[in-house]
């Protein structure tokens, strides 16, 4: 199944996402990810990635022109997308699952604080991807 997770600039919680899906579900899945805008990979969140043990600092900022061929799956992973989502085939299966915003709420925390907002949502995008995500994909 080809996965697509949608975000609004593609810089954080889609390309964690994307991570985390490459890393978890074996098989014969393809991830992506791309976002209405690119933005740039936030450095805080391939940071936060690496601490966890996946590594996405060849990722780069894509938006869905960039991206090539039909996907089965899309999955949005912050709420100002679903709203404003471009219009997919009935044939896709549409998942919202939507995480905080790091750099939102890292936005006041002193510096040597500001990751820990990207460790708290790298934490839940792997819950999904290791729970929900899998579950889909690799049914019992």
């Amino acid at each position: 199944m080809r996965v697509l997770f949608l975000c609004g600039a593609n810089s954080c919680r889609s390309q964690m996402a994307e991570g985390w899906a490459r890393h978890l579900i074996k098989g014969e899945h393809e991830f992506h990810s791309a976002g209405l805008r690119a933005t740039g990979v936030n450095p805080l969140a391939v940071r936060a990635m690496m601490e966890a043990g996946v590594d996405i600092s060849s990722h780069k900022s894509k938006t869905l022109e960039d991206l090539q061929g039909d996907f089965h799956i899309v999955v949005t992973v912050c709420d100002a997308v679903k709203e404003t989502c471009p219009y997919f085939p009935a044939t896709v299966r549409n998942i919202h699952k939507g995480f905080p915003d790091p750099p939102s709420m890292a936005e006041d925390l002193p510096e040597p604080e500001k990751i820990e907002p990207y460790r708290e949502v790298c934490a839940m995008i792997r819950r999904f991807a290791d729970t929900e995500l899998r579950g889909i994909l690799e049914p019992q």
